[in-house]
């Protein structure tokens, strides 16, 4: 850990300008953005007698190498540019309010033939109605499924109700009156529209019309005598009525607002959101968060709004009013960011009385009861997480905390489809959004210590490259150059930009192997110049731990916190790797007749196949016919034709008479284009067109 001091900027060169600070790690990671009024004040405070910091501040201070800093022309310029910064490098000493989806809505899509009730996330669309937002999303199936008792609308996919449509069969819900089947003509067009504006009218808040309407068939079912009629209408009402409770007005039906409450202590604090709209509760969120400075409550709103709404994609969702337990000291800017994201006012302001506080104090039990749950749920985790790096930073007698873990593992099967895998463990969680995926191919193909030793060379040249590019990483965006071959978690290439996530070295690596893999992966490194990156295998036999150049294991107990974790970042990336290794097999175990064929490509296959419809009309098509095809010149319809048709090339080049075959060449023949076959699945035998 590099010592404050020794990259503490003098006093005179900082600004007493308002202004954004950077602090950076010895390997150029931004790790902590902040803000001030006054850049000299505020950076001095981290400077000072370190047994006085927090806790977090104290351990972001020594982690960092250097510190930076931008001077802007107002406290408005600096707020949009820290938030700017705090999205693009996500420092790891910054709280973040994490929620990776945007906010659910019940939406009704009024623009479509026949409307369709669906959950819907992201931007709004034209000519759909959007009721909400809800959270949790189960919330919004609860009282779909409720219902869809009374309005019976439909909820299934395109796909499915052509499906029907063409089959004249309507889908499950339709067989269980939970869809009033419009793809079979069970209700015309304008009665199943008719269905949807009720929807959407109860929704709204008109329910006590359709409750009195179904008492009032539910008594005449009883008068006459249709019990089972009446007991349906009964349990129809309940289900309304509990929709109804669940959006019971609490506040003025004009009201459309986002109360926010805080509980904390020393290290975290949990955050609650209720929304309002039209009076009504839609829905709820939360956070809990690590505490990285001893914030004030002021500070922690503004942190909170600015990456809450800044994170939306519809900015149009910001209500027209927030109310918070506590002003940040720069509400009028801040108010002024919301505004502007949101193209209209928004009040920004703290409720003292009636109704609104009332709820405000509700969001707040929330919040503490998020806390302590959350204080319950962790605390064993979290010291069994620490026990464990301290245990294996102890055994491995390693200088430096590790902070971050990198497992690499080989998959394949006899040696065809090679794979390899990286996971990404940081203060001992998956980082799942660093996960990488290797295709390996050619000589590094060869067995697993050579496939190891090229993932490992393809992984940190890119470090070495990117490390040269940027020199000591004081300033400029860090960019990484990845191979083509290398994949993110969802098949991506790394290369996408901008990345950094591969821009400093990790602080242990694990190969899945013995001895023979952790040479290889050490030879990989000192091949790179990198010499001091500790390296360990997990050997899966005894479950020893190999260190390079050792002739015996290191052998921890069997109840070690330590090697439960390398168990589990082992097992990890076999999974991922296995992941890959399946798919990259499906597809290699799919063919068909066409591949191979010279000067037929992709695209031109799919000519093709789109002229014709299926590999067996291709096959059946003359020469000239084939050239019919765009793009399908005479010499490739030629080579297509007699790649398709090898009995009518092998007799061309036989000296017997043209003409004049024998029942037993005819036989053959034919025998021989049956074996032609358009594409097999060699996983089924199945047949492809």
């Amino acid at each position: 850990m590099a010592d404050p001091a020794s990259y503490r900027p003098r006093t005179g060169e900082v600004p007493t300008s308002p202004g954004v600070y950077r602090f950076r790690d010895p390997d150029g990671r931004v790790i902590y953005v902040g803000k001030a009024k006054n850049l000299r004040s505020r950076l001095a405070s981290y400077f000072q007698d370190p047994n006085g910091l927090h806790p977090k501040t104290r351990a972001m201070v020594f982690t960092a190498a250097s510190v930076e800093w931008t001077v802007v022309g107002s406290e408005l310029e600096a707020l949009q540019l820290e938030y700017t910064w705090i999205k693009q490098y996500t420092p790891r000493f910054n709280i973040m309010y994490r929620d990776d989806k945007s906010y659910p809505y019940l939406a009704v899509t009024m623009n479509e033939k026949y409307p369709r009730v669906q959950v819907m996330r992201g931007d709004k669309r034209k000519g759909v109605k959007y009721f909400g937002p809800f959270h949790p999303a189960k919330a919004i199936r609860e009282t779909v499924d409720l219902m869809l008792r009374v309005f019976p609308v439909r909820t299934c996919s395109s796909g499915v109700f052509r499906r029907a449509e063409l089959s004249g069969r309507p889908c499950l819900m339709g067989y269980i009156d939970k869809c009033a089947a419009p793809c079979v003509d069970r209700i015309s067009q304008a009665g199943h529209r008719q269905l949807a504006q009720d929807f959407c009218d109860f929704m709204a808040g008109d329910a006590q019309k359709y409750i009195r309407r179904l008492e009032g068939q539910m008594k005449e079912a009883v008068a006459d005598l249709r019990y089972e009629d009446a007991a349906r209408r009964r349990d129809d009402i309940a289900a309304l009525k509990r929709v109804f409770e669940r959006n019971a007005v609490v506040l003025s039906e004009s009201t459309e607002a986002d109360i926010f409450a805080f509980a904390d202590d020393e290290l975290e604090a949990a955050v609650q959101v209720f929304h309002v709209r039209d009076g009504r509760i839609r829905g709820q969120r939360g956070w809990v968060v690590e505490k990285v400075e001893d914030v004030s409550g002021a500070t922690m709103v503004e942190q909170l709004l600015e990456q809450v709404y800044g994170s939306l994609e519809d900015t149009s969702r910001i209500p027209r009013e927030v109310l918070v337990p506590e002003l940040p000291e720069n509400a009028d800017q801040v108010a002024a960011l919301l505004s502007g994201m949101r193209g209209a006012q928004v009040s920004l302001r703290v409720p003292q009385r009636g109704d609104k506080r009332s709820l405000m104090e509700t969001v707040k039990e929330n919040a503490v009861l998020a806390l302590r749950v959350h204080k319950t749920r962790r605390s064993g985790d979290l010291t069994t997480r620490s026990a464990a790096l301290r245990e294996l930073q102890d055994a491995l007698e390693l200088p430096e905390p590790l902070l971050r873990i990198e497992c690499y593992d080989i998959s394949h099967v006899s040696g065809t489809n090679v794979v390899g895998s990286m996971v990404v463990v940081e203060d001992g969680m998956p980082k799942k959004a660093d996960y990488r995926k290797f295709s390996v191919t050619g000589d590094a193909a060869r067995d697993d210590t050579a496939a190891m030793r090229n993932v490992l060379t393809r992984r940190f040249r890119h470090y070495l490259e990117d490390q040269e590019r940027n020199g000591t990483f004081a300033t400029g965006e860090i960019a990484l150059e990845t191979d083509p071959a290398d994949e993110g978690p969802s098949g991506a290439p790394a290369d996408g930009p901008p990345s950094r996530r591969f821009a400093y070295p990790p602080s242990l690596v694990v190969v899945d192997g013995g001895p023979p893999q952790v040479a290889s992966a050490v030879q990989a490194l000192a091949d790179l110049g990198i010499t001091d990156l500790p390296v360990v295998g997990l050997a899966k036999r005894l479950e020893e731990l190999w260190l390079p150049g050792e002739e015996f294991p290191l052998v921890l107990p069997r109840a070690s916190q330590g090697l439960y974790m390398l168990q589990r970042i082992r097992d990890e990336s076999h999974r991922f790797a296995i992941t890959f290794h399946r798919e990259k097999r499906g597809k290699s175990m799919v063919s068909s007749v066409l591949d191979g064929i010279e000067g037929l490509g992709p695209a031109k296959q799919k000519v093709l196949l789109k002229h014709f419809g299926s590999v067996k009309r291709i096959r059946a098509a003359s020469v000239d016919q084939l050239q019919e095809a765009r793009g399908i010149g005479p010499a490739l319809a030629a080579t297509v034709h007699g790649a398709l048709h090898p009995e009518i090339s092998a007799s061309e080049n036989e000296p017997t008479e043209p003409n004049e075959p024998t029942e037993a060449t005819e036989a053959d023949d034919m025998a021989s284009a049956d074996r032609v076959t358009q594409g097999i699945n060699l996983t089924t035998g199945e047949i492809l067109d």
